[in-house]
């Protein structure tokens, strides 16, 4: 009897703290820390949305009101990423995973071959549904390394008959990002920035389709944004289904069927909070400062090490670890019950990491730091 009113008691405190924990730092690499004012304004909005006495969850996509959101975000993403008049903004759901199959339908489309640069899981599951409608080059692989950098490319190796080239721009398993972009001509350039796009600025110009999944740096999951070149439109392989062509979400301005509203205004509520901060160069400067505090520290540890190639560090997640893997799950077990949330890695890497998107505040990277300077004090 004892045994069970203590445990109870032991629950009662469990719950006691749940409740009165206030926000976390949440270094999750996704679904991943949002906005916290963004959180609050669409909360104040959820159940009457600027006087409509309704929810944007409720509202019809055809309506007026849902329109100038979907009008405002496409206005608001264009001016922060600088992008020209002749590329449509897509928002489209399936998730960057629908993409590994939509891009090659769509522009696997003169030659039926494309080039694949593998950075990682997310670009070696894009290449192998790629290969499912076309041949598939794989120009460079850092897979024998546990995908720790960026490969030098050789560019006698880029097919000049591919139909485009194939990069992811930032990895998010494995803590690395492209520095410098592969010039490959004529080919038109692909990239999935799914983990990186506004957390520093790029020339979308050297792009001939960009796609991000919505869940680390713009929204909550459910919404892919696709930027696409409009010469690139119009030529889907004969198979495609009617849903996974860019030419009839372009041509329907993202409305063929109901899209994910909810999504799409939240994500436009990010695209206010940066503009709010300065813009991408702004946000950039701070990512570049997040990810110096964290590195400067595991480069002078004597304890804990980071797994990638310094000249390839990604700003946005930055996998490290421990001796042992004892030391690991000790130091992830005691990061949590500190409010440190989501640092365990990932299974092919193991460790930990720490995802620092655009939403995560300087002071959490420095609360960590300390909390990291003090496990390792203790842990020598």
């Amino acid at each position: 009897l004892k045994a069970m009113q203590e445990e109870c008691q032991r629950k009662a405190d469990e719950y006691q703290k749940e409740e009165t924990m206030g926000r976390v730092y949440n270094f999750s690499a996704g679904p991943a820390v949002l906005p916290e004012e963004v959180l609050k304004e669409a909360a104040e909005e959820m159940l009457d949305y600027r006087g409509t006495g309704m929810s944007v969850m409720e509202m019809s996509h055809r309506s007026k009101t849902f329109e100038n959101i979907l009008e405002k975000a496409k206005a608001d993403l264009k001016e922060l990423m600088h992008i020209p008049d002749n590329y449509k903004i897509l928002f489209l759901q399936g998730g960057g995973s629908t993409q590994f199959a939509m891009i090659p339908m769509n522009l696997m489309n003169k030659n039926n071959k494309a080039d694949y640069v593998i950075t990682g899981q997310w670009a070696k599951k894009a290449a192998a549904e790629a290969e499912r409608y076309g041949k598939v080059n794989i120009v460079a692989s850092s897979a024998d390394s546990t995908f720790d950098h960026i490969p030098t490319l050789d560019p006698s190796k880029f097919d000049p008959e591919a139909d485009y080239f194939y990069i992811t721009l930032n990895n998010t398993i494995y803590g690395t990002r492209w520095t410098e972009l592969p010039d490959t001509g004529n080919v038109p350039l692909v990239g999935d920035m799914s983990s990186s796009i506004l957390s520093q600025e790029i020339d979308i110009t050297k792009f001939g389709l960009l796609f991000a999944g919505a869940q680390k740096n713009l929204g909550p999951a459910g919404v892919t944004v696709v930027i696409v070149r409009e010469d690139l439109l119009g030529n889907a392989m004969d198979f495609t289904p009617t849903m996974l062509r860019y030419d009839i979400h372009a041509e329907n301005n993202s409305l063929y069927n109901t899209p994910p509203t909810y999504g799409i205004y939240f994500m436009g509520l990010v695209f206010d909070w940066v503009k709010r901060q300065g813009g991408v160069a702004a946000l950039q400067k701070i990512n570049e400062r997040k990810a110096a505090i964290l590195y400067d520290f595991l480069d002078q540890s004597e304890l804990f090490r980071g797994t990638v190639v310094k000249k390839d560090r990604s700003l946005m997640n930055a996998p490290f670890v421990l001796p042992t893997k004892e030391l690991d799950e000790k130091f992830i077990k005691e990061a949590k019950e500190h409010g440190f949330e989501n640092l365990k890695g990932h299974r092919t890497v193991g460790g930990m990491r720490a995802s620092m998107y655009n939403a995560m505040p300087i002071e959490g990277v420095e609360k960590l730091v300390e909390f990291m300077k003090k496990f390792e004090m203790e842990n020598k």
